[in-house]
């Protein structure tokens, strides 16, 4: 059981820290909500306060398969905490094959955060362990340099990502429990939230914009079936290399439309590692490199 004056006390102290904050911990273990309490009392001490969602696969600010960057400065802001002021595509749900957009998708909405925030507050993915999970938290370290990382942990189970942390990069570590209000989902609920998720932001039969096989990135190569980018998820670009939100393609008939709520401002589109069935918004996982190039 979380002890809840220690863990009022790690927000009280993290509030005042200034630089970037890192969270880690399985799925459920309320990495989120501690990072939200930690902004919330910053925010009433007059502070500015940049929260990263690096949690691709249950985002809370944006949608899944990106990172978000929200700015807060008043109470009133985190009415709003859904909407991102910047959002950077990923197209994934996890980092597995992806570790490099994800690396740097982070860390460029981190240098943007610095400029503007008193204290950056960044979120990660589950994956704690393994070469996936180590390699990924000990990028995001080596990259953001955090003031401190608060690792919500059940058991020993972060002990060797920890390690590693300190090891490396001498970095703080405040060791915590889960919070007690936190309910974990099952797989079955976790995919339906993240269904629930995608509807949100591709909504119901969103407009569909008849697009050419070179505004991909990555690009395609010559003499690519077309049929097989049918229900990919895509994420739609600005002319700066944002992303304004996501789209699913459509191919019929050798021509490819991709349907999304963005499309007025979309310059280009990059394409992402899952296919979304666009009636029940489920996802199955697909690899790039097998997608373009058979291998």
């Amino acid at each position: 059981m979380a002890d809840p004056r220690r863990a009022a006390e790690l927000i009280e102290r993290s509030s005042e820290l200034d630089g970037a904050i890192m969270a880690i911990g399985e799925a459920d273990t309320g990495k989120t909500s501690t990072l939200i309490s930690i902004a919330r009392r910053a925010v009433a001490r007059g502070r500015s306060v940049a929260i990263i969602d690096g949690d691709v696969g249950a985002s809370t600010v944006g949608p899944a398969t990106c990172v978000g960057l929200k700015v807060l400065r008043t109470e009133g802001d985190f009415d709003d905490l859904a909407t991102p002021d910047v959002l950077k595509f990923v197209g994934s749900t996890s980092p597995e094959g992806v570790v490099l957009p994800y690396v740097v998708a982070v860390g460029t909405l981190v240098e943007e955060a610095r400029a503007t925030a008193d204290l950056v507050l960044v979120d990660t993915t589950g994956e704690t362990s393994g070469v996936i999970g180590q390699t990924v938290k000990y990028h995001l370290a080596e990259m953001m340099k955090p003031v401190l990382v608060i690792a919500m942990r059940r058991g020993e189970e972060l002990e060797p990502v920890v390690g590693m942390l300190r090891r490396f990069f001498s970095v703080r570590v405040a060791e915590v429990d889960p919070l007690d209000e936190v309910n974990p989902m099952d797989p079955i609920q976790r995919q339906e939230a993240r269904a629930a998720a995608f509807r949100v932001d591709l909504g119901d039969d969103p407009p569909k914009w008849r697009v050419q096989t070179t505004v991909f990135a990555p690009t395609l190569p010559v003499g690519f079936d077309k049929e097989r980018l049918h229900e990919l998820l895509v994420g739609v670009q600005d002319e700066k290399g944002y992303c304004l939100g996501l789209g699913i393609l459509e191919h019929t008939d050798g021509t490819v439309r991709v349907a999304t709520r963005h499309g007025d401002q979309m310059r280009g589109l990059r394409l992402g590692s899952l296919r979304v069935d666009p009636k029940t918004y489920t996802t199955t996982r697909v690899r790039l490199r097998e997608l373009i190039f058979g291998i």
